[in-house]
């Protein structure tokens, strides 16, 4: 892994793995509960240390509080907010960071432009609400959308349209089928994580932008992937395509042989063999398939061997050419170095 995409996956892990924890007041040790601003709605809390995030968190709201000027982070999660007026942020259109997870939003009570009106925002997050699709028109400033944990079954194109700052998607937990998503991420030129993971997508979707690094597509129906699926994504370096139900006839020769590739999971599906890979991959997850061969690899003069048919039997990984400690397999499994994790029965998901 470059310099560079070393520093592209640290900024944006800090939203992905820690994706409940947010802002100053998270990140940087400021605490919501203690004395709170005079600009303020009386109900909410705004830190005297940091006084332009303003916390409403757990207080089983219903709407939402009148936001004083000068507030640039909002917090309202763990409420029971429906809906949302357009004139609500009327007053703070500089605001940032939007924060309305677990709440009960649904679309139709979600008026008129009220996001798009926001010309600052950057961050809008939604999760765990009961919205149908994906909300929008959305300002161009956005450069972090997530919607995981509803129930949305389409996105359309216009939602999404002009976001070229957008790097980050969330949709995972949905009902999202692909031809309900076909086209609807072109021209998210800047875009570099999108998951779709556990929805109820049976095919890969159409028109997704090259500039992805980070693609998850877990717990699915998939069963197939078009041949030359992945040509063209130059950057893309962590593909997950496990829990689906992927076979040797569903997948073309070498469409895994992506040069930039240094992650693919295709555990728990139903392939035999193993699929061609290209020499830059470092992690390679197969577990629980049915893979019931020995079968040599070699790559840049490392050569090794590898069994598949792993079936929740814990293996012990031995860097640097060891034999990898194993049960009831009838052959041992060589690990390169620059291999560590290939065939892993347990990995803890981003």
């Amino acid at each position: 892994m470059t310099l560079n995409s070393l520093h592209i996956f640290l900024v944006l892990i800090s939203g992905i793995f820690c994706q409940y924890d947010y802002g100053p007041a998270d990140d940087y040790g400021y605490d919501p509960f203690g004395p709170s601003s005079a600009v303020c709605a009386p109900e909410c809390n705004c830190p005297l240390s940091y006084p332009t995030a303003m916390y409403c968190d757990n207080l089983k709201l219903k709407t939402i509080p009148i936001v004083p000027s000068g507030i640039k982070y909002l917090y309202l999660r763990n409420n029971m907010i429906e809906g949302i007026e357009e004139n609500t942020f009327d007053n703070v259109t500089d605001l940032q960071w939007l924060i309305l997870d677990h709440n009960h939003l649904e679309n139709s009570k979600i008026k008129g432009r009220v996001f798009s009106k926001l010309k600052h925002l950057k961050k809008l997050h939604i999760n765990y609400n009961n919205l149908t699709e994906a909300v929008g028109p959305l300002p161009k400033t956005l450069d972090d959308l997530q919607l995981s944990h509803n129930k949305i079954t389409k996105v359309n194109p216009s939602a999404l349209e002009g976001l070229a700052n957008l790097t980050v998607i969330h949709l995972q937990n949905n009902q999202l089928k692909a031809d309900s998503i076909s086209g609807a991420f072109k021209g998210l030129n800047s875009l570099l994580y999108l998951d779709l993971s556990f929805n109820r997508l049976t095919k890969l979707p159409t028109g997704l932008p090259h500039s992805l690094l980070m693609l998850y597509f877990d717990n699915n129906q998939i069963s197939n992937i078009p041949d030359e699926y992945f040509q063209g994504f130059k950057t893309l370096q962590y593909l997950r395509l496990s829990h689906n139900k992927l076979t040797d006839s569903g997948i073309p020769g070498n469409v895994f042989n992506i040069t930039s590739l240094v992650e693919l999971d295709l555990s728990f599906n139903q392939l035999k063999s193993i699929p061609t890979v290209s020499e830059n991959l470092e992690n390679f997850y197969l577990q629980v398939n049915k893979i019931n061969n020995c079968v040599t690899l070699s790559h840049e003069n490392h050569q090794f061997t590898s069994v598949g048919t792993l079936t929740g039997k814990v293996l012990e990984l031995v860097y640097k050419f060891n034999i990898v400690q194993y049960s009831n397999l009838d052959c041992p499994i060589l690990v390169p170095l620059r291999m560590p994790f290939l065939f892993h029965p347990f990995r803890t998901r981003l």
